[in-house]
């Protein structure tokens, strides 16, 4: 049975390097896409690939925030999250957002191949060592409410704790003014604050 891949990366290298081990484990073709853009666009396109292998940081938008719309697009694909970010911060996100995997670009490719058989048979994968973080993390953070922000939110978040306005913030993020003031009423619900000063405040508090 055939088996497709799409991978979203802005970096040729990547793009090479992780095609080759995907082809070699099966999957032909294997779809490129260098932003989150571009990925939609094929995806629309049809048909829709068994496994996304995407990056976090894309060109104007965080590859956490395209999980949901990937999830959309192809509900059957398994999307691993290729990263240079490897905290476990990350990690948790990533899983938080919908992916089923995470994996760091500094691991050797057996791990890759680990992690793209792991996702085949339907589970979830991590390193052990982040697994083993990322359990350590959720005991002492489960009342956290950091935890329920999007990467975008956080985002948001650590700028207006710099002191940076909304049209400052939309301008760095690439987004509209409407999409920074609307992350912004977002953030005051789940944080439980009042007005920008109250964000500012928890963000210097939280040290985001």
């Amino acid at each position: 049975m055939t088996k497709t891949a799409l991978v979203i990366d802005d970096h040729p290298i990547t793009h090479l390097g992780a095609s080759r081990l995907l082809r070699d484990l099966g999957y032909d073709p294997v779809g490129q896409a260098m932003s989150g853009g571009e990925a939609l666009e094929q995806l629309a396109a049809g048909p829709a690939p068994d496994l996304v292998v995407l990056d976090i940081s894309l060109p104007g938008s965080s590859g956490l925030d395209l999980v949901a719309p990937l999830r959309a697009a192809a509900p059957r694909a398994r999307i691993l999250i290729f990263s240079m970010n490897d905290q476990t911060g990350f990690a948790a996100r990533a899983l938080q957002a919908g992916a089923q995997g995470f994996l760091s670009k500094n691991a050797p490719p057996s791990d890759f191949r680990d992690a793209v058989r792991t996702l085949e048979a339907g589970e979830f994968y991590l390193a052990p060592k982040q697994a083993m973080a990322l359990a350590t993390l959720r005991v002492g953070a489960a009342n956290d409410p950091l935890g329920a922000l999007s990467e975008r939110e956080r985002q948001v978040l650590t700028l207006i704790g710099q002191g940076q306005g909304l049209q400052a913030i939309a301008d760095q993020l690439g987004v509209s003014y409407k999409t920074a003031a609307n992350t912004s009423s977002l953030l005051k619900k789940k944080l439980g604050v009042d007005g920008i000063n109250g964000l500012m405040k928890f963000a210097l508090d939280s040290g985001v």
